[in-house]
């Protein structure tokens, strides 16, 4: 029974992650003024953190729809945990051009950067490959750009540019 509970939670998932990306098309709901501390810490308290830590670092005001910002931040986050240690530290911060999330976990290898947003790959076995093609889907739905490098503690730095700040 144990074994048929996962292999039903992990059919789960891949259903309710390839309805998501089949829903989220390429355009975005209506948008609305979004404090990105106040989302960043909403999305903080949905995803299973384990002992993992977070830096928020921006008090900044975007347009955004909050639904799938939400989806966005919430995808990063999981990922950082599930791909780094469980106790590994996040950032969020903002740029001149708009906000990054970086962890202090393994990185992303140079040469998987690209393939990383297609949807399909994982480096996991386990790993349905939607959620970064998800992220990147958003992303560009709002008219963004996302790119990932080495952040400074040396693990993952996704960065979103081309955000519009709201005064």
């Amino acid at each position: 029974l144990e074994i048929i509970d996962r292999a039903l939670t992990r059919m789960e998932e891949l259903i309710d992650d390839a309805l998501l990306l089949a829903r989220q098309g390429q355009t975005v709901g209506e948008t609305e003024s979004i404090v990105l501390s106040d989302l960043v810490s909403q999305c903080w308290g949905t995803v299973a953190t384990a002992d993992a830590t977070i830096d928020c670092q921006c008090d900044a005001v975007i347009q955004a729809d909050r639904s799938r910002l939400a989806d966005v931040f919430e995808n990063l986050f999981r990922n950082s945990v599930e791909h780094g240690d469980t106790a590994v530290s996040i950032t969020v911060a903002t740029t001149e051009s708009g906000f990054y999330i970086a962890d202090d976990g393994p990185g992303i290898d140079p040469d998987d950067r690209e393939r990383i947003f297609e949807t399909g790959y994982s480096t996991e076995t386990d790993g349905t490959g939607f959620g970064l093609a998800i992220v990147r889907e958003i992303v560009e739905a709002h008219g963004w750009a996302i790119s990932v490098d080495d952040s400074e503690a040396g693990g993952a730095r996704f960065e979103i540019t081309g955000v519009e700040f709201v005064d």
